[in-house]
């Protein structure tokens, strides 16, 4: 079994004409709550069902260059594990690395391109700063 792997999708970016009006579609039409970085999906771990996870969706103007230099309209996030021997793994096997590892208090993060040109994120997440993040607005929702 490989030891710093993928553990799930993180995350879906996709490009649009007008991000705020996409999240306002998507909020008015099919209930999802956004935030001016899109909306949050709170899960559980498969292998620490007891652990949170989060899937991250969130609309970008059609002329962000955040997704450069793939020309595609759209990004998957990947949860990883063990990002920094991933990467010199990658890195080994020939991988494009699009930029260094940069961390934030809510994890890891680094970009490589698929052999078609798609820009990936990997992200090794600390989950916990969600948490707080989620439990605070549901207080606000609910009060």
């Amino acid at each position: 079994m490989k030891e710093n792997k993928v553990t799930g999708i993180g995350g879906v970016f996709f490009k649009c004409k007008d991000p705020q009006k996409q999240k306002e579609w998507y909020a008015n039409h099919l209930g999802i709550k956004t935030d001016e970085y899109g909306a949050s999906f709170k899960t559980r771990q498969f292998d620490n069902p007891d652990k949170s996870a989060y899937l991250q969706w969130s609309p970008f103007s059609e002329d962000t260059e955040y997704f450069q230099p793939s020309q595609k309209p759209f990004m998957i996030n990947y949860r990883v594990t063990g990002i920094e021997a991933m990467v010199e793994e990658l890195r080994a096997s020939g991988v494009t690395i699009c930029d260094e590892i940069a961390s934030y208090d809510y994890g890891k993060f680094v970009h490589i391109m698929d052999p078609e040109g798609n820009k990936l994120e990997l992200w090794e997440p600390v989950d916990e700063v969600f948490d707080k993040y989620h439990d605070d607005n549901d207080k606000e929702v609910n009060t």
